[in-house]
């Protein structure tokens, strides 16, 4: 019993230290990405695989005790519904958007490719999740 404990504490652990670390590539991505010359597909598609990325992690730190493919489709729906939320307009909400927070949590405008991105990062994510490599064992 103590080692299962031991394993779910620890991938846990290692989920928050990845969640951690997918955010501050995300914002060091979007704050020196243009800096430093990176193409503006890079600057704008790879921030928005981190944030889904980020949304599996925080899905999978939450949830914890299923599987990774069933944290995959929480956090795909939970990124399709932010982005079809961006239709929605009131002044309050344009006017969050407008702020750092607002434009890092919800994005300012609608797209179908901010999807594919999010599909992309929360794949990336899952396919590294410790507890399916751990299923999947080593490779020799």
């Amino acid at each position: 019993m103590h080692e299962i404990i031991h394993t779910r504490s620890r991938v846990q652990f290692s989920r928050l230290a990845a969640l951690l670390l997918v955010i501050l590539l995300g914002l060091a991505l979007r704050r020196f990405g243009y800096a430093i010359e990176l193409p503006f597909i890079v600057v704008k598609y790879g921030g928005s695989a981190l944030w889904g990325a980020m949304v599996y992690l925080l899905v999978a730190l939450l949830v914890a005790r299923s599987r990774p493919a069933v944290f995959a489709v929480i956090a795909l729906a939970i990124a399709i519904a932010v982005e079809l939320f961006r239709l929605y307009h009131t002044p309050w909400l344009d006017a969050f958007r407008l702020t750092t927070a607002g434009a890092l949590l919800l994005g300012r405008v609608f797209s179908l490719w901010n999807m594919l991105a999010y599909a992309i990062g929360i794949a990336v994510a899952c396919i590294c999740d410790p507890v399916r490599r751990a299923a999947v064992g080593p490779r020799r």
